[in-house]
């Protein structure tokens, strides 16, 4: 498909006039003609003007000056990601204990007035919050306050981005850490790819540059997609930032999982030895690289192998009001509850400035860190940071079909970047395009992984069915995909009618003692095994046509893959669900998916044990089609 031209950029042009605050700081006011949002009309008598250049309660015993804000509007999301909530899930504040719209700009006036010039929205996901325009255009008022930012998934970020921009939003990052399709939907237990890219590609059309994309890098999840990244900032006013895994409260965060700054340079390096290093920002978190001749750029956050404690600027205020000096300290103070006791400016200035002067000079160390007791990622910032991830989800698949990889990912990127500059979305998984070449049979589907979403899934809990014949099954006496004259043949379904198809397989794997013992207590060096084979099962059935060469190519509209471990036999048991409407049964799909997923955790098994059996790879049951139903006995 040709390119469509590049979409004109359109920049804004800052026609704000200049003026002082009290620190003498420049900052922009509104341009003529724009609509004046006014402040909540019980403003708070405490809040009088200050004339210090920087305040001392912002100042802490290290000499550091704290002028870049964090608040988070809601602990609520859009999206249910695996890496970002604890398995067991997180306990939400009540409404009434979670600030108010008034409360947020009430400190945020404070803050400003004491010498922060930046603030980032947070969340939770920010854009959820259905004020949260309002609220920035009311920041955008703020005497003093130089920058206005906003940390998001992107699934609303298209259609909110230019009420947003008008409103006064300078800054945007968008949290994508996965260019496939298939390992987003996976990831975040939900659909929204395509929004993403449309938000992405919303803000370059706004004229953000650079737009920032942040991408939390896990081993086994994702490292292998750096370069596909890094490829987008050829062509676009990307700022991709990698940031190491962190430990928060609930991630199991695993040394082995993060992926060091130093090695990602040295991956990028090997593709592009010409990138260079950017002089680094004062009180930047982020080392930034450029590719000569690259329209964007390339940053590392190194909070976990090289720490930039030294000139960290930041506060935190989480969405129930609690003041967060460090981001992995565990200490919190409310202000919230003193606002709504009735303090005086006096006495939350003290709060604060006692606050600020207990950070220490550095956090406490990766090691140190994982054992510590500190909030889950979403109750403080959901998507500056990442958390558990299901492992080798892109490498384990590719491996297991045989596909050869690196030399697609430039293309794949390319691809995107072309679909990006065109304002196009592809609606086809560009992970099958990638993989199979564009000539080849696109397969929509759709897959669901949890069983709530659709009350047709198999679960293991649900009581089955006696196994018997059920209905006709005549035998044939001839193989159908052989002609008459013994060559292979496909069979022609052209005149078959459509009906609604569903099969079901199953597979066991049998571990051994010590393999199941590690993938029971999720200590596999390559990771949860279940949650890889798991998708890898549900990627195989819908390539089951490019795997098995006669197999018809199906619309799949529903994949279930299950995995449960049976300790008596030291074995994993897997039951693979398949469903479309068609001329032709989904049985091959079926099994094929069973197969795979067998064939997934004995790669992710091999190198504790080779004495693993693969077994009872069958057909349970078929429903459907001229031949009738079958139902194993």
């Amino acid at each position: 498909m040709a390119a469509q031209p590049v979409s004109r950029v359109v920049r804004r042009v800052l026609r704000a006039g200049v003026r002082s605050c009290s620190s003498g700081a420049p900052v922009t006011q509104p341009c003529p003609g724009e609509p004046v949002v006014e402040m909540p009309s019980r403003p708070r008598p405490f809040l009088r003007e200050r004339a210090a250049p920087f305040s001392s309660f912002l100042t802490d015993s290290f000499g550091r000056r704290h002028s870049y804000l964090r608040i988070s509007l809601t602990e609520r999301c859009n999206l249910r990601c695996r890496y970002c909530m604890p398995e067991e899930g997180v306990p939400l504040t009540p409404k009434a204990d979670l600030l108010t719209t008034e409360e947020i700009l009430t400190l945020a006036r404070l803050f400003v007035k004491e010498g922060v010039d930046k603030i980032r929205l947070t969340g939770g996901e920010p854009l959820i919050r259905p004020d949260v325009v309002d609220i920035v255009a009311q920041l955008r008022r703020l005497e003093g306050l130089r920058t206005i930012g906003i940390t998001t998934n992107g699934i609303n970020l298209a259609r909110l981005l230019p009420q947003l921009q008008k409103a006064g939003l300078s800054a945007i990052n968008i949290s994508l850490d996965t260019l496939v399709p298939a390992k987003f939907e996976f990831i975040v237990r939900r659909k929204g790819f395509h929004k993403v890219m449309e938000g992405i590609h919303k803000a370059i059309e706004l004229g953000y540059s650079p737009v920032k994309v942040n991408c939390v890098v896990m081993r086994g999840l994702n490292e292998d997609e750096l370069l596909d990244f890094v490829a987008l900032t050829e062509g676009l006013p990307l700022d991709v930032r990698f940031i190491e895994y962190m430990p928060f409260d609930g991630n199991k965060w695993n040394f082995k999982k993060m992926v060091s700054y130093k090695e990602m340079l040295d991956t990028l390096r090997q593709q592009w030895p010409e990138l260079e290093k950017l002089p680094e920002e004062e009180s930047s978190t982020a080392k930034a690289f450029k590719i000569p001749g690259f329209r964007g750029q390339v940053s590392f956050i190194t909070s976990m192998s090289e720490h930039f404690c030294g000139t960290c600027n930041r506060l935190r205020i989480t969405a129930d009001g609690n003041l967060k000096v460090c981001l992995f300290g565990n200490s919190e103070v409310s202000l919230r509850d003193h606002l709504r006791a009735g303090a005086s400016e006096e006495e939350l200035l003290r709060v604060i400035g006692a606050a600020v002067g207990r950070k220490k000079r550095q956090h406490a160390g990766m090691f140190n860190i994982s054992q510590m007791k500190n909030r889950p990622m979403i109750l403080i910032e959901l998507f500056l940071m990442r958390q558990d991830s299901p492992p080798a989800l892109s490498s384990t698949f590719r491996n297991s079909l045989g596909v050869q990889v690196l030399r697609r990912r430039v293309n794949f990127s390319s691809q995107t970047v072309t679909l990006w500059k065109g304002g196009r979305i592809p609606q086809t998984p560009l992970v099958a395009q990638q993989w199979l070449g564009a000539s080849l049979p696109q397969r929509h589907f759709s897959s669901h992984l949890d069983s709530d979403t659709n009350p047709k899934c198999l679960s293991p809990t649900e009581p089955q069915a006696p196994a018997a014949a059920s209905g006709p099954l005549p035998a044939s006496d001839q193989l159908t995909h052989v002609d008459t004259e013994g060559r292979m043949a496909m069979v022609d379904v052209g005149r078959k009618p459509d009906t609604e198809r569903v099969a079901v397989a199953s597979a066991v794997v049998l571990l051994g003692p010590m393999a199941f013992k590690l993938i029971q207590e999720n200590q596999l060096k390559k990771g949860e095994a279940l949650a890889v084979a798991q998708l890898a099962g549900i990627q195989a059935a819908k390539l089951t046509s490019q795997l098995i060469p006669l197999c018809h190519p199906v619309a799949l509209s529903h994949v279930q893959v299950r995995l449960e471990l049976d300790r008596a036999r030291h074995a994993a048991v897997i039951q693979a669900s398949c469903r479309a409407r068609g001329p032709t049964g989904v049985e091959m799909e079926a099994l094929t998916s069973a197969a795979v997923a067998a064939l997934t955790l004995y790669d992710m098994c091999k190198a504790v044990s080779r004495d693993i059996v693969l077994t009872e790879i069958k057909l349970i049951s078929k429903t459907g089609g001229q031949r009738g139903d079958f139902h194993r006995t």
